[in-house]
């Protein structure tokens, strides 16, 4: 497919719809659209969010069904239900894993209406994706209950609880967050912050949410691949269009992707060598989605400009919520 078109039943054109912002008192649901959380994480994750002044909606507890949360009826229930009940501000995902894609199609699209403060990462990508491109909803790419917010704000496997009230919280028109990632392609570029997970952004090609990525500063980010399946990942979407209009690209740690051989391509290595040509600004090593490192909270959606240099810096020029 032509990377200048997308597939099937789209969003308005130019239309974006922000959620309300998220403040201290304002009610979450923690919600499990893929795989089950770690019992003990899920629990340090939901005492974060409470430290933090949120109160937290009522949950049911929910037998895993192999490696789902639940079962895809239960998991669309629970996710349909947070989103259109009048009491819950915004929703976080327990984590990732694989399950959101079940989930998606005209049933959801259909029985939501306003749009609330998702934030999640990894496989909640689908999600995200899907609810950009069908209705034009800013997502939130950040800590999750049991990957995240179970960590603790500013700590190793936590997340940067300045980049997450920044975000949700909507107090400045314009901010900024430091990417701490290496320059692989200097530059400036200006365009709509998108994208998310390496593989989820791949598996949305070919179906009626297929990713947008036009004029956009494209974040891609992944876990526990090796290199030539980075390799593999990055040239489907490359040869499938997916490259040829972006205006810069942030790359995050690709943890647990060492090359398996010394001396063989790495990561960065295969980053550098396909994304390169393209001469767009490109960061490598930001802490986005999965990362050792306190993951920062990316909006999806909006205006940004990108600056490769130095660790590169992403600085949002609109609020991501309204008041």
């Amino acid at each position: 497919m032509d990377g200048r078109r997308s597939a099937g039943v789209q969003r308005a054109a130019g239309s974006v719809v922000k959620p309300k912002a998220l403040i201290a008192g304002a009610t979450v649901a923690a919600f499990s659209a893929a795989s089950p959380g770690d019992a003990g994480k899920a629990q340090a994750g939901l005492a974060e969010l409470k430290r933090l002044g949120f109160l937290l909606a009522a949950s049911v507890d929910r037998a895993p069904e192999g490696y789902f949360a639940t079962s895809q009826k239960e998991r669309s229930e629970e996710l349909i239900s947070a989103l259109t009940d009048e009491r819950v501000d915004g929703l976080v995902a327990v984590r990732g894993g694989y399950g959101s894609n079940y989930l998606l199609g005209d049933e959801l699209a259909g029985r939501i209406s306003r749009p609330k403060v998702i934030v999640g990462y990894s496989d909640l990508t689908s999600l995200q994706i899907f609810l950009w491109q069908r209705l034009g909803w800013v997502g939130f790419y950040g800590p999750m209950v049991a990957s995240g917010f179970s960590g603790g704000s500013g700590a190793a496997d936590g997340y940067d609880a300045e980049s997450f009230w920044a975000a949700v919280g909507g107090a400045k028109e314009r901010w900024s967050v430091a990417l701490r990632g290496e320059t692989l392609v200097g530059g400036e570029a200006q365009g709509r912050i998108l994208g998310g997970c390496l593989t989820l952004v791949e598996t949305t090609l070919g179906t009626p949410w297929e990713l947008d990525t036009r004029d956009s500063i494209l974040i891609l980010e992944d876990r526990g691949m090796k290199p030539w399946q980075v390799d593999r990942a990055l040239m489907h979407l490359h040869q499938a269009g997916k490259f040829a209009a972006v205006r810069g690209i942030v790359l995050g740690d690709f943890p647990e992707c060492e090359a398996p051989m010394a001396g063989s391509p790495t990561v960065r290595d295969v980053c550098a060598r396909i994304l390169a040509p393209l001469k767009v600004p490109v960061v490598f090593g930001a802490p986005i989605g999965h990362t050792k490192r306190a993951l920062l909270t990316i909006p999806l959606g909006i205006e940004a400009r990108l600056s490769s240099e130095s660790g590169g810096v992403l600085e949002f020029l609109e609020a991501a919520v309204v008041p």
